[in-house]
């Protein structure tokens, strides 16, 4: 099995999203969604999560300029595919390795969508 390449994501970050959570068949979760802004000549917008205990020991704020290791999932929803852009390690931009959040466990924090999710609901269960 090959290893896949490190994504990492460096800019500063211009908007926390309400913190969302919620029960599923694995226990509680939370999920918090931010914004960042990339530093470049054509600076772009995406929109990263963390999930659980992450939110907490990652404790990123607005202005923050720090860089982002992410993993890429796409799944398909009523014939619609989304990715997610889910954080593993952030550190603050300009920092030591001493700042370095991660984990080793990626998938630790992913709640149980199945129980979210319901025919006459059309809002996405992810």
């Amino acid at each position: 099995m090959e290893k896949a390449a490190t994504l990492e994501i460096k800019g500063k970050i211009i908007e926390l999203l309400p913190l969302k959570s919620g029960q599923s068949a694995n226990g509680e979760w939370r999920k918090q969604e931010y914004i960042l802004e990339t530093d470049s000549q054509y600076p772009k917008k995406i929109c990263f999560m963390a999930w659980g205990d992450k939110i907490d020991q990652f404790n990123i704020n607005q202005d923050d300029k720090v860089v982002v290791s992410v993993d890429l999932e796409s799944r398909e929803y009523n014939g619609r595919w989304y990715t997610d852009v889910k954080a593993w390690r952030v550190s603050k931009d300009g920092a030591g390795a001493d700042s370095f959040h991660s984990s080793d466990n990626r998938d630790r924090y992913e709640p149980d969508y199945e129980s979210s999710a319901s025919p006459d609901n059309d809002e996405i269960p992810f």
